[in-house]
């Protein structure tokens, strides 16, 4: 066996059962040939093997992101970004806006997305009348930070057949004031909602998937968790960018949808496909459910009130018993489960649903996770180790949001997605950015999970930070064993696929106050080359994958 590529003189990340460090790698075609001492990888290289210098560079398993949402990312990109260093006011985006409208044509949607109230000038919300002298001519549409907030003018409001009578949907808020006229604002279940008329046509979510395999691929991230897109539609059109190469990232799907979670996958349980269906790049996941809300909303359930306000204790979208007569049933037919559950008593009740479950109808290596798991108390994990669970936090949360965190749960937030408890406790967590929340490099998660402070220096439950390796796992063979890959990939282990990344510099001898500043040098995906920072790197062209 003669190898294509051999990686030599570098720290070699094995996050094999060992974490081997060793110092090269041989990869044949699109699977890791050798593992080792340079000298014992002699035998593979032939004329035709290219050797290639580490010169003491990290190279890694490609990132594993097991919660984000991929094409919604990318749509977001043709919008609007409210998170753009030029966007510091309500007046400076109500500005943009305008601009937008000037060059939209009537009746055409007007977006903009991960606005944020707290970090805006005027710390409000733009109200409806503003968005109304923006334009009438167009539907306008402004996504909260979080995905669970949305504000609209009055004929997006029109469009959605939204008026001071219209209900409040299950699990969702039409905000009024205190005259009882529309502020614009659709919290939860009724944010959701709108995504069924604000949709996006083919070209859009091709354009908007073709972007994000761009962006992902330049901070190395070979595989994710696609935790929900907009429906039918777009879950089709991921598929299909699959087959025709527009995505070089391999995909496990998450079985939800960003607009009626539950219509959705009960369509997929009556389908007939299960979990685990598909191959190496596209594979069917979990049945998912929205339990509660946003962490930064803040809409979470919790069992007590939010420390910012004692009478709150945010807003659940379904009963215990509806979510059981959803995932109970998918539990039963042979599906991995999993809920988007951020508040402590959502969780609880997602685990009175899988317990339940389990004592019907027993399962071994079911792997059911809980998408978030935000407050995680000790009686909560203890729980999650019993139940053989596995829960997806999200590290950089506390970077973006941590401040905020803070104010609204106090002391709780020492049990804010607690990696250290879990790996302490045996737990296998698997790392998610939940992009576009919030950004989604996962060496800034890492570099997150090992400092657990704000981009502001300030400690947000600094005893759940992790060390260096610990990080590096969550975001590689972790996000593997969840969805149920690791005898494929998380890896670098002989056999396994070669997805590999190589940075410009040795994580493990960066001082970890700047391991967000590394970069990626090249991102290979199947053994082949899908991004190179420089021709330096490897000395060769990118090549599609398919």
């Amino acid at each position: 066996m003669v190898a294509d590529y051999v990686f030599y003189n570098g720290e070699v990340i094995t996050v094999d059962a060992n974490n081997s460090i060793v110092d090269s790698v041989a990869i044949k075609e699109n699977r890791i040939l050798a593992v080792g001492e340079f000298e014992s990888l002699q035998q593979f290289i032939g004329e035709e093997t290219k050797q290639i210098d580490l010169d003491g560079r990290s190279l890694l398993p490609g990132f594993n992101d097991a919660h984000l949402h991929l094409v919604y990312y990318g749509v977001n990109q043709l919008a609007i970004s409210c998170k753009s260093p030029e966007q510091t006011s309500v007046e400076t985006l109500l500005n943009a806006l305008k601009e937008k409208a000037k060059v939209t044509p009537p009746g055409r949607w007007i977006r903009a997305w991960g606005f944020n109230e707290n970090t805006v000038t005027e710390q409000r919300y733009p109200t409806l009348e503003e968005l109304n002298a923006v334009s009438i001519e167009h539907p306008i549409l402004i996504s909260r930070t979080c995905g669970h907030i949305s504000i609209l003018n009055q004929t997006a409001l029109n469009l959605a057949n939204i008026d001071e009578h219209t209900p409040d949907p299950q699990g969702g808020v039409i905000e009024k004031d205190s005259n009882g006229k529309l502020t614009g604002r659709l919290i939860e279940a009724a944010s959701m909602q709108i995504a069924e008329i604000a949709t996006y046509s083919e070209d859009e979510l091709k354009e908007g998937i073709k972007i994000a395999n761009e962006h992902f691929l330049k901070t190395g991230i070979t595989s994710v968790g696609e935790a929900g897109t907009f429906g039918s539609e777009s879950f089709r059109t991921l598929q299909l960018a699959i087959q025709q190469g527009l995505l070089q990232i391999r995909v496990y799907a998450l079985l939800g949808s960003l607009t009626d979670s539950k219509d959705f996958s009960e369509k997929i349980i009556a389908s007939g496909v299960v979990t685990g269906t598909g191959n190496e790049w596209f594979r069917l996941g979990p049945v998912k459910l929205f339990t509660d809300g946003s962490s930064t909303g803040p809409t979470i359930a919790t069992r007590e009130g939010y420390t910012s306000d004692p009478e709150n204790h945010g807003i659940l979208y379904y009963s215990e018993e509806e979510i059981y007569n959803v995932l109970g049933v998918a539990h039963k037919l042979g599906y991995q489960i999993t809920v988007h559950a951020q508040g402590d008593k959502a969780i609880e009740m997602y685990l009175n649903v899988v317990e339940r479950a389990l004592k019907e109808h027993p399962r071994d290596n079911h792997r059911h996770r809980i998408e978030h798991a935000g407050i995680s108390t000790p009686d909560i994990q203890d729980r999650i180790k019993e139940l053989g669970m596995v829960p997806i936090p999200n590290p950089p949360f506390h970077y973006e949001f941590g401040e905020s965190y803070i104010r609204n749960y106090g002391e709780r937030v020492n049990y804010m997605y607690p990696a250290r408890d879990f790996i302490d406790k045996g737990i296998i967590a698997a790392a998610g950015s939940d992009s576009p929340v919030t950004d989604y490099p996962p060496l800034l998660g890492i570099h997150t999970a090992v400092n657990r402070k704000s981009k502001n220096g300030v400690d947000i439950g600094a005893e759940q930070a992790v060390e260096v390796l610990e990080a590096i796992k969550m975001y590689t063979w972790n996000g593997a064993y969840a969805s149920f890959e690791e005898e494929i990939k998380g890896s670098i282990e002989p056999g396994k696929l070669a997805d590999i990344i190589i940075l410009n510099g040795s994580i493990l001898k960066e001082d970890k106050t700047r391991i967000k500043d590394l970069q990626i040098d090249a991102t290979i995906v199947d053994g082949k080359i899908a991004f190179e920072r420089n021709t330096n790197t490897i000395g060769g062209v990118v090549h599609e994958v398919h």
